[in-house]
């Protein structure tokens, strides 16, 4: 049987929450059997095992997660309800690979979003409190790249965006933050190796500390350009045929 491939390195140690766990905490305890095959396809693109425009195979699927064609449909159905997979007639599912005009979009609503976050903590008056457990967050974000554990600080510099909007307990906006910052995961895994980036973990820091000062434009101002870095490494759409079964491996 056909397994996913569990990620290299990953160090339970350094708390790097699944991207899944992210966009639905409830489900990433005790999941259904759509919610397992959804979080393991979800979570192969954010780490970036399965890369933009791979074609996902309705039965190879099924052999995969040892499940019913029902709960691949269902599962790739959320997908694509989520902007992560793209279903198109009589062509099947394949990962989202974003369109120039798309790349914009979401960056331009990233931009809006985070700011709009920004402003609502430096006004809080408990800010420094809320802001203890993001300092943590970004530490280990830096023992993860000094480690070499590529799985976890990927998933630490997505998670920091998400959760810097969950200190808000506002759920609209963390909902609508984790599905732009998993879609940005997509654009840039395009872009040539994360490595080429090894700033995130200061620039994290750097806008907390901005916030923590309650200096709210240039908290901005860093958001902007840690967003503008991440834009420019945006790669070209390509048309080769990706493969995505790289991602999965054969149970002996």
């Amino acid at each position: 049987m056909l397994q996913l491939k569990p990620p290299r390195g990953a160090s339970p140690d350094l708390r790097a929450p699944r991207a899944s766990s992210l966009r639905n905490p409830k489900a990433a305890s005790n999941p259904s059997e759509v919610e397992r095959v959804y979080g393991e396809i979800f979570d192969a693109a954010m780490d970036r095992r399965l890369l933009p425009g791979a074609k996902l195979t309705e039965a190879t699927l099924c052999s995969i997660f040892d499940c019913s064609r029902s709960t691949v449909r269902a599962a790739l159905a959320q997908l694509a309800y989520d902007k992560i997979v793209l279903i198109e007639p009589n062509r099947g599912a394949r990962v989202w690979q974003a369109t120039p005009k798309e790349v914009r979009d979401v960056f331009a609503m990233r931009r809006a979003l985070e700011s709009f976050t920004i402003d609502q903590l430096v006004a809080l008056d408990d800010v420094e409190q809320r802001l203890t457990a993001l300092d943590d967050m970004v530490s280990r974000e830096h023992r993860a790249y000094e480690q070499g554990d590529r799985i976890s600080w990927l998933r630490l510099s997505n998670a920091f965006h998400v959760e810097l909007a969950r200190l808000l307990d506002n759920q609209v906006l963390t909902d609508m933050l984790s599905g732009l910052c998993a879609r940005t995961t997509l654009i840039i895994a395009l872009g040539g190796s994360p490595e080429s980036s090894t700033c995130s973990y200061v620039e994290h820091q750097d806008i907390l500390n901005r916030i923590r000062q309650r200096d709210a434009q240039g908290a901005k101002a860093a958001m902007n350009h840690h967003l503008q870095d991440c834009e420019q490494r945006v790669g070209s759409p390509s048309d080769d045929a990706s493969n995505p079964w790289s991602a999965f491996s054969v149970r002996r």
